[in-house]
């Protein structure tokens, strides 16, 4: 960082978006000098992505100020944002595939004006310069459709950085990348910061971002909890709460105590790429009968991915096996009818029908008889649902809508029930009535649970074993007792 300079390059104050009722960004305010980069951490939906479109000028904000050495530019289009000197890495590449790489960086080099264009061979040079800048010399005659996943990351920083920017900004630039890839991809971000250019950087892989940033400013809910050194901030009691949940607590019975001889479900050297990036990578676990299990990883960890390949949705190599037959080739009709069933962290309720519709969907497969019974039971678990029972699922609280979606899958009566992160964006009151409704889940049905989770401390009370998911790899597995003296405090 340039400390001579004592002005920002980027100055942000009272930044505000809303979306109708939502307000994704509130009030934020951050400074970011040439020669430095500072980091967005946050849980998922704590506004990170929203506020680095706004700044971008992809989002227009509700309020406040974007000052680009001293010029306010909050609400200008994107692309006027860009000429005056950003560059903005996409989570997401966007190339031109019917060109090459030189040709793609080429395009991102074109002028604004026609007028003012370069010669061929200018242009040529300057992109064979920023190719090989990035890594990508050796590939530079290469359509983007044949590199492999981390080249084509490559392929926009290239992009990002051709118009020479004095600000980059960097959208979860880690996500699919092996740990070798993401140390090349840290270098490459460090040159920027050696570069003189601001960069302000967003990803999931608080680990990575805090090994590479200067600052950290850590947001939760829209707001800003704290700014400081990495190891400050996550030394916060704010920011771990936000993380961990709090203090962890535990009530594990030991896997001995399990007496099937095969587990119920067994998930052996499992992988699954999207496209070229790897979600997955020799995932192993294993579910014993009335086993409740909790996966812990922060968002990106692969756990939405692990969930959606036991349920038959994702493509994959290694194993499923479930009562000793692999479930390979089986749709994921027949392995939720067969009793895995899965409340997915989106919840995918039917909005415009009623709660009991709902439900009713759940319990098609019962009679008359057999859906009362297993309504009233689920009523006991969820009283709320039945005083809601006439309500559309859309009119619900957010807390009320994981309560029904729960409830809508244990309607199938499922011998292993997968949950999906219930904890997101639910209020404190709501994760508490959670935590006492599969608290009575566990003492008192022989259901077998696997729950993936951010929030450790409301995991794992219920667990009896934990697996730790990081960047596609199980890293950790145990009891949850080892967990707080082991894992818990490498968790961030």
């Amino acid at each position: 960082m340039n400390s001579a300079d004592n002005q920002p390059t980027l100055d942000v104050r009272g930044l505000t978006k809303r979306f109708g009722g939502l307000t994704a960004v509130k009030n934020l305010n951050l400074a970011l000098h040439g020669g430095e980069i500072l980091g967005l951490i946050g849980p998922n939906g704590s506004g990170k992505s929203t506020a680095m479109k706004s700044i971008m000028g992809i989002e227009r904000p509700t309020a406040g100020t974007v000052s680009f050495q001293g010029e306010n530019i909050a609400g200008l289009p994107a692309h006027q944002i860009a000429r005056r000197g950003f560059g903005m890495v996409f989570q997401h590449s966007r190339p031109l595939n019917r060109q090459t790489v030189l040709e793609n960086i080429m395009v991102a080099l074109l002028p604004d004006s026609l007028f003012k264009l370069f010669t061929d061979r200018v242009l040529i040079d300057r992109a064979k310069w920023i190719a090989e800048r990035v890594g990508l010399a050796a590939v530079m005659d290469r359509r983007p459709p044949t590199l492999p996943f981390a080249d084509l990351r490559r392929l926009e920083l290239a992009k990002a950085i051709a118009r020479d920017p004095k600000v980059v900004l960097v959208d979860e630039p880690f996500a699919g990348l092996t740990l070798a890839e993401v140390g090349t991809f840290s270098e490459l971000i460090r040159s920027f910061r050696d570069e003189g250019r601001a960069v302000l950087l967003v990803d999931h892989n608080v680990k990575s971002v805090a090994a590479l940033v200067d600052r950290v400013l850590a947001m939760y809910l829209g707001e800003e909890i704290v700014t400081g050194r990495a190891d400050e901030v996550m030394r916060n009691e704010t920011v771990r709460r936000v993380y961990l949940g709090g203090a962890i607590e535990t009530s594990a019975r030991p896997e001995a105590s399990f007496t099937d001889k095969v587990p119920l479900l067994q998930v052996e050297n499992v992988s699954v790429n999207y496209g070229k990036a790897q979600a997955l990578q020799g995932v192993s676990i294993h579910v014993h009968q009335g086993e409740f299990v909790s996966v812990v990883g922060l968002n990106g960890a692969g756990k939405t991915t692990l969930f959606n390949t036991i349920s038959g949705l994702l493509p994959y190599t290694g194993d499923i096996v479930r009562d000793g037959e692999r479930l390979r080739g089986t749709t994921p009709a027949k392995i939720a009818r067969s009793g895995i069933v899965h409340c997915p962290e989106t919840r995918e309720l039917f909005g415009e029908m009623t709660v009991r519709e709902n439900l009713d969907l759940g319990g098609q497969h019962l009679d008359d008889a057999g859906r009362k019974r297993q309504l009233e039971w689920l009523f006991e678990l969820f009283p709320i649902l039945k005083e809601r029972q006439g309500q559309m699922a859309q009119t619900l609280s957010g807390g009320e809508q994981q309560m029904l979606a729960i409830g809508r899958a244990l309607m199938m009566q499922p011998k292993i029930l997968i949950l999906d992160e219930p904890t997101l964006g639910l209020a404190p009151v709501i994760l508490e009535q959670l935590s006492k409704a599969l608290t009575k889940l566990r003492q008192t049905t022989p259901i077998t649970v696997l729950l993936g989770e951010q929030n450790v401390t409301f995991a794992l009370p219920h667990a009896d074993r934990v697996y730790v998911l990081e960047h596609a790899r199980i890293v950790w597995e145990g009891d949850p007792g080892r967990f707080a003296q082991e894992a818990g405090e490498g968790y961030l």
